[in-house]
Order: structure tokens, then C-alpha cells, then sequence
């Protein structure tokens, strides 16, 4: 009897808690707080609030689920922290267009506030003078078009690094660790454009960034409830990320020395790296904001932190290619039909040699497997409304890009699917990644749009076309390739891409 009564009392309590969350999640939808006009989301938990819908499934996986339920604009308790999820083009385009301003700042949690000093770099520095001093030597000094024209040479140079590697490989049919391979590609070209050369401790700079952009990812247990001492004591992800930028910082703090006493010298190579243009922009003193050192420090290190996805995709493109044959016998053809007569894919002629469809492989990758599932978080700077609904200030806005990119309103027939015919004429889609097609958003869009577009589809072109170029690719033994994604602030893969080459047209020097 004693224990029947026990399980009543615990079925009673269950109950009332359902009741009391019901009537909670009731109140809430009928009455928003100060009569606000909330967007909907699922119901939630004490304490924890959302977080329990996510468990089991990769973060965009399970935000893009539940917007199928409550609608293109969904309002989140993650922890303590109210996030807006935004997954149709409607929302997406009045948050980065028609209140473009309004959210043209970053929440600032703690792991990333030790990360980045305080939000000093250009990703992550709050909406004002200083982000607007940052973004115009950005655009006009680091990255644009001339800049990275300049580099040119550094591409072709570690291109020409890998494929030899790639050669060995297919000499004594080996297969090659694409991620490895293209990781290197893309390090040693941030690392040579922004420093002048591969430094002495390379390896640990590197191990650091990388562990950057894992505590990065977010769901730290610090920046979920920001406000609990007890929690931040327990979580070491704060204490991790601030040991992070003191390795950094003191890395970066001896190559600063050596490029200003070079400088001093006046011995600075033929192409000027990123480093002496952002020490030259010191030197001169004329901003309205002094450019100090620490600023320099984490701009560097913005710079290795954006190019952190162009591996990634590379890696998703082969992969894709492999899958669809049909795709990979079209790419290659055109690509071995343009510089047949050159021996090897040249920068220069790239745009000269006209590739179709080449380009819509790159862009139907960068929506299949958009680079960040999740563009870099907005803040409301003021009340507004979008899509009918208010929004508070200090809500955190996520916009789904991934889930944008498979949306079967904006990608008709298999939005799964590999297809890059989808954007030539009549394959249903002139969307593209330059921030005004707002179904397609690799890249971002409005005032936080990524200013290292070019800089990234420059490697991604020549890596590409000199893969195909030279090779055939296919998976040893036939197997069929596990397609997972892993969880991280960028979308890669599960598992390594294993590919073993075959040589069609010599490397040079090989």
C-alpha cells in the first residue's frame, strides 16, 4: 500500500509540474511579458530552457526541425541566454537588410570575450567606430581585390606542394588524406600571406587556433548560464580560452618584433604580407582610433580563424564529386579543355580560360555544406519587429544558413541532393553567395557579411581545378563514402576523406 501511495505522490507531482509548465507555456503565448508579441518556440524546461530538444542531434539539424514545427522565426531559452532562430529567406532578409543596422552587433559571451580580448578583432568587436575603423582597413588595405591578387604567387606555390605530394601518392597507389592535405594548403597560404613565412612554432600557433575554433562552436556550459559563478568555476572552457590568447598573443608578439626590426632595416620582401600592412597603418598614425598591438594581434588571428572553413569545403567538394560521377567527368573535362595546352592550372588564366562549371561545383557546395551551419551570432540592439513579431533587445539572433541551403521552397525537387546544374539557366536557381540571394548565405549578408569572400574563393578555385587537372580520384576499394557531419562552429565531415589519386597530366617537377 506504502509503495502504491509512494507512486501516486510521484505521478501527482509529475503531474502538477506538466500542468504548471503547460499553463507557463499558455500564459506565455497568450499574454507575452509587457504585452509583447513574441515568436513562438517549444516548450521549455527550468534551468535549462530548449537545450533538451537538441540532445541527440547535430545543433542545425535539430533548430532546422523544430522551425518546420513552430515557423520561420522560433524563439529559444538556451540556458539563460533568449536566442532567435531565423530559417526561412523572409526572416533571414529583414534581419540582415530591412533592420540590417539593428542587428549589426555581436553578443559577446564569455568564452568568446576571452578568445578575442574583448571583441577587439573584426568578427566579433561591437557595432561602432571602432568595427567601422576595423572594416575599412579591412576591406580597403587587407582584402581587397588588389590584396589578394598579390598573393598570387604564395597560392600557386603551395598548390604546386600538394600535388607533388599527391603525385608520390599516386605513384605507389596510395591513398591521400584529403583533410590533411588541404588543411596544410590553406594554413601555409594564411600563414605565408599574413606573415611573410611558415614561423618557428608553427605547429603549436596552430594547435592553438584549432582549439580556438572548437571552444568557439558554442553550448559551453559558461555561456549558456553566464550568470552562475558556481558554473563558470566548473566549466574550464573560459580558463582554457584565455590561456588560448596569452599562447597566441606571446607567438604573435615575437613575430611582431621581427617584421619591426626588419622594417627599421628596411630589407621587407617583394609582396607585402598582412602583418607590415597593419604595422604600417600603426606607423602612420593617422586614424581617428590608435591601432594598438593587441588590436594587430587579434586581426591576425581573425584572419587564420576565417579561413577555417575554405578546408573544409574543399574537402566537401571532393567528396561530392566522387559521389556523382557524372558531376566529376563534367568538371574535370572542362578543366583539362582550358589549360591542356598550359600544363597546369594558372591563376592568371583562370578567368581568362572561362569555366562554367566549375564555379556552380563551388557554389553548390558552399549550399549543400554552407561553411558555418550557423552564421556568427547578431545582437538586437533595439526593439523591433520582424515578421510581425516584437523583439526584444539583447536577444541573440542564430540564422540557420544551413537550413536555408536545403529548404525544398527555395531548392525544388531533392534539396539534398549534389546538383550544381540547379544554377545554370533553367536549373531553377540564379541564387548566388554575394549577400543579396538570402536563401543562400555561405558568406553572410548586410554589414557583418565576410569580407574574406575573395580571399577564400581564391584558394578554392586554384586547389580545385589543379585536383582536377592532374588526376582522376576515386575511393580505394570502392567503398561508399560515410557522408556525416560533425558538430563545430564549421560543418566537415565525420569522418577523414581517404581518395586515392591517379596521375592523367604530369606535375611539374615531379
Amino acid at each position: 500500500m506504502e509503495d502504491h501511495q509512494h507512486c501516486l505522490y510521484l505521478v501527482l507531482a509529475l503531474v502538477s509540474l506538466l500542468v504548471i509548465l503547460l499553463a507557463k507555456r499558455r500564459r506565455s503565448a497568450a499574454a507575452p511579458e509587457h504585452g509583447l508579441r513574441l515568436p513562438p518556440g517549444p516548450w521549455q524546461l527550468p534551468i535549462i530552457g530548449s537545450l533538451h530538444h537538441m540532445i541527440g542531434k547535430l545543433p542545425h539539424h535539430a533548430m532546422r526541425d523544430l522551425a518546420r514545427r513552430h515557423g520561420p522565426l522560433m524563439l529559444l531559452q538556451l540556458g539563460e541566454v533568449p536566442t532567435l532562430v531565423v530559417s526561412s529567406r523572409e526572416a533571414a532578409q529583414e534581419v540582415m537588410r530591412t533592420h540590417d543596422a539593428v542587428f549589426a552587433t555581436r553578443p559577446m559571451s564569455p568564452t568568446m570575450r576571452a578568445l578575442t580580448d574583448g571583441g577587439r578583432g573584426i568578427i566579433m568587436a561591437p557595432y561602432g567606430a571602432h568595427w567601422r575603423q576595423l572594416r575599412r582597413i579591412t576591406i580597403t588595405k587587407l582584402l581587397s581585390a588588389r590584396r589578394v591578387n598579390s598573393f598570387r604567387a604564395v597560392r600557386e606555390e603551395e598548390a604546386a606542394v600538394m600535388l607533388r605530394v599527391c603525385a608520390a601518392a599516386a605513384a605507389e597507389s596510395r591513398a591521400v588524406n584529403m583533410r590533411e592535405r588541404l588543411s596544410e594548403l590553406i594554413t601555409d597560404t594564411t600563414m605565408r600571406a599574413a606573415m611573410g613565412d611558415r614561423i618557428k612554432d608553427r605547429e603549436v600557433l596552430l594547435r592553438a587556433l584549432d582549439e580556438a575554433i572548437v571552444l568557439a562552436a558554442g553550448f559551453n556550459p559558461a555561456d549558456l548560464w553566464p550568470s552562475s559563478r558556481i558554473v563558470s568555476w566548473l566549466s574550464s572552457a573560459v580558463r582554457r580560452s584565455e590561456e588560448i590568447r596569452q599562447t597566441s598573443f606571446g607567438i604573435l608578439d615575437e613575430i611582431i618584433k621581427d617584421h619591426l626590426e626588419r622594417m627599421e632595416r628596411g630589407d621587407g620582401g617583394e609582396v607585402e604580407d598582412l602583418l607590415d600592412v597593419l604595422l604600417k597603418v600603426q606607423k602612420d598614425g593617422e586614424l581617428p582610433i590608435p591601432l594598438d598591438t593587441d588590436v594587430i594581434k587579434v586581426a591576425i588571428t581573425d584572419i587564420f580563424a576565417g579561413s577555417e572553413t575554405t578546408a573544409p569545403t574543399l574537402e566537401w567538394a571532393m567528396a561530392e564529386l566522387v559521389q556523382n560521377p557524372k558531376v566529376m567527368e563534367r568538371a574535370t573535362a572542362e578543366v583539362r579543355r582550358a589549360f591542356a595546352a598550359h600544363g597546369s592550372v594558372r591563376e592568371e588564366k583562370l578567368v581568362e580560360a572561362g569555366l562554367q562549371y566549375l564555379p556552380l561545383v563551388i557554389r553548390e557546395t558552399l549550399r549543400l555544406h554552407t561553411p558555418l551551419p550557423f552564421l556568427i551570432p547578431q545582437a538586437c540592439q533595439e526593439p523591433c519587429r520582424v515578421l510581425g513579431y516584437d523583439v526584444p533587445q539583447g536577444i541573440t539572433v542564430m540564422v540557420n544558413a544551413w537550413a536555408l541551403g536545403r529548404d525544398e521552397r527555395y531548392w525544388p525537387g531533392d534539396p539534398d541532393a549534389f546538383r550544381p546544374e540547379r544554377f545554370e539557366a533553367g536549373g531553377g536557381s540564379a541564387a548566388d553567395f554575394k549577400g543579396t540571394d538570402y536563401e543562400l548565405l555561405p558568406f553572410g549578408a548586410g554589414r557583418r557579411m565576410c569580407p574574406g569572400l575573395g580571399f577564400g574563393l581564391a584558394n578554392m578555385e586554384l586547389a580545385l581545378a589543379s585536383l582536377l587537372f592532374h588526376f582522376d580520384w576515386e575511393v580505394p576499394g570502392g567503398a561508399k563514402l560515410d557522408m556525416t557531419e560533425a558538430f563545430g562552429i564549421t560543418a566537415h565531415r565525420k569522418s577523414r576523406l581517404l581518395l586515392r589519386p591517379i596521375l592523367r597530366v604530369p606535375v611539374p617537377g615531379v
